[in-house]
């Protein structure tokens, strides 16, 4: 799933007149399981679990038809659950590629459509650092609080509910980057 694109010529589609490139780079590619796998993998089973036992149960027990139905979505986002989210998740990464310019940095996902993601670097204020295992993640910006916000950090399918460089090498030498280009835009 690894994508062969050079992120450089991604992001230098999106550059303005005038606009330097400083860095592009990717998310590490592949599978990867996250902190939030801990609570979602024994859910995803009993409910992957439980939906194929209601399907078994519906059509070897002669249960009318609409029962058998009734199962079959329910075993679907079972299966998204236990395996096709890790699948959806290395897709998605191996469709981002992330840009730092002098004027701003630039997320583009190309999944289903290409969806481009433009901050200036002058308007940065939130703008947090997390490193491990050599490599890291720049988040631009807060996630949203709330009761489930430990559990959380990623919408649904895997993607950062704010604009983030995810698990990309030399983290902290791309965060220096930004933070010079901030001082030079000031």
């Amino acid at each position: 799933m690894a994508s062969q694109v050079d992120p450089a010529a991604v992001v230098r589609e999106q550059l303005a007149p005038g606009e330097r490139l400083l860095w592009s780079g990717a998310p590490v590619q592949g599978l990867r399981l996250q902190g939030v796998d801990a609570a979602l993998i024994p859910f995803s089973l009993f409910w992957g679990g439980f939906a194929f036992f209601w399907e078994w149960m519906a059509v070897t027990g002669g249960a009318p038809w609409f029962f058998a139905l009734w199962g079959l979505p329910f075993m679907a986002i079972g299966a998204y659950l236990i395996a096709g989210r890790f699948f959806w998740d290395a897709h998605r990464r191996s469709q981002t590629f992330y840009g730092v310019t002098d004027q701003r940095v630039i997320i583009v996902v190309r999944a289903w459509s290409t969806r481009v993601t433009s901050l200036p670097v002058r308007n940065l204020t939130d703008l947090t650092l997390a490193e491990s295992a050599g490599r890291g993640s720049i988040r631009f910006g807060s996630p949203p609080g709330g009761p489930a916000s430990g559990l959380v950090g990623t919408s649904w399918p895997g993607a950062p509910l704010v604009p983030t460089f995810d698990t990309i090498p030399d983290a902290r030498r791309v965060h220096e980057l930004i933070r010079e280009s901030q001082r030079a835009a000031a």
